[in-house]
């Protein structure tokens, strides 16, 4: 079809990690049981967490929403893109693309904001010990979490309203497998230049900033147990962030790394491979990470 300019679209075409028809049983096998991993292992970390009085403390209630959002986070991505693979279908609603737009910026934000909140905690833990539960109290707690939902609702729910004002050609394919902010923008015929500043602003406002804010924490951490004359007490304290760090370093590497790439290269399918890891590969490590080095989570678990 010839470009044109069609603000009453009813559909998009998601095109998806591969357009090869022998690997499409491959991919359909390989994300179902990443995302029955990720629904069972984060559904088991929220239940034990809950159901375990030992494990009623801030770091393990940061760490129960982690995994409730990242189910969310997932679950608006992955059960569309196994529907099409399995019915052979590629379409996408108008009204769905941009619903799951909006819950996929919430849920991936909320991530950002609960890993700084685990980095605050881990801040505080290590260099103020004595004074941990008076400054992470129940209260600040939840009010970090509230604050942080408002925030992403705000802000996705203004994404969202952004990319309705747009006008799209009649080439609707999305080569992604998912109803990507960005590609959506670059879909539109009409001027986008409002939408990129929007957009950007928000990455450095609520990516950016809870980076610095994550950098800053570990930095007082090494250099407070620099300190430290036993070699276990270091190892005690690093060890305790090495499951946070490897988690935040492959989130932010592969999810930054999309979005501030796409300033400079169109290769929208270096884009979408490198969203499977921070849209499902992190999902799926979290539970792995945040347990099987955790004596308290195993504990918990095996009760």
């Amino acid at each position: 079809m010839a470009p044109g300019n069609d603000t009453q679209i009813s559909e998009f075409l998601l095109l998806g990690l591969s357009d090869e028809p022998e690997l499409q049983p491959v991919i359909f096998g390989l994300f179902l049981s990443m995302y029955l991993i990720i629904v069972f292992g984060n559904l088991l970390i929220v239940l034990a967490v809950s159901s375990d009085s030992h494990l009623h403390t801030p770091m393990y209630f940061f760490l129960a929403n982690l995994s409730f959002v990242d189910i969310c986070f997932t679950s608006t991505v992955i059960p569309k893109m196994l529907w099409n693979i399995q019915t052979q279908s590629k379409v996408i609603t108008y009204a769905g693309c941009i619903t799951q737009m909006y819950f996929f910026l919430l849920f991936v934000e909320l991530d950002i904001f609960l890993l700084t909140g685990m980095a605050y905690d881990h801040f505080v833990a290590i260099c103020h010990p004595l004074n941990y539960m008076v400054i992470m109290n129940p209260r600040l707690c939840g009010l970090l979490v509230l604050v942080s939902w408002i925030m992403c609702a705000l802000n996705s729910l203004l994404e969202s309203l952004m990319v309705l004002r747009l006008s799209f050609c009649t080439v609707l394919e999305i080569p992604h497998f998912f109803c990507e902010l960005n590609q959506m923008i670059q879909l539109a015929c009409s001027d986008t230049f409002l939408n990129n500043m929007v957009m950007y602003s928000g990455i450095m406002l609520l990516a950016g900033g809870p980076f610095v804010g994550i950098l800053y924490s570990y930095s007082k951490i090494v250099s407070s147990r620099c300190g430290i004359s036993s070699a276990q007490g270091k190892y005690k304290a690093f060890s305790t962030c090495v499951s946070h760090l490897s988690v935040v370093s492959l989130f932010y590497c592969t999810g930054l790394g999309v979005y501030l790439s796409s300033a400079a290269t169109q290769s929208s399918h270096s884009s979408a491979t490198a969203s499977v890891v921070y849209t499902v590969v992190t999902p799926m490590l979290n539970p792995f990470i945040y347990s099987l080095r955790n004596k308290d989570m195993k504990g918990a678990l095996m009760r």
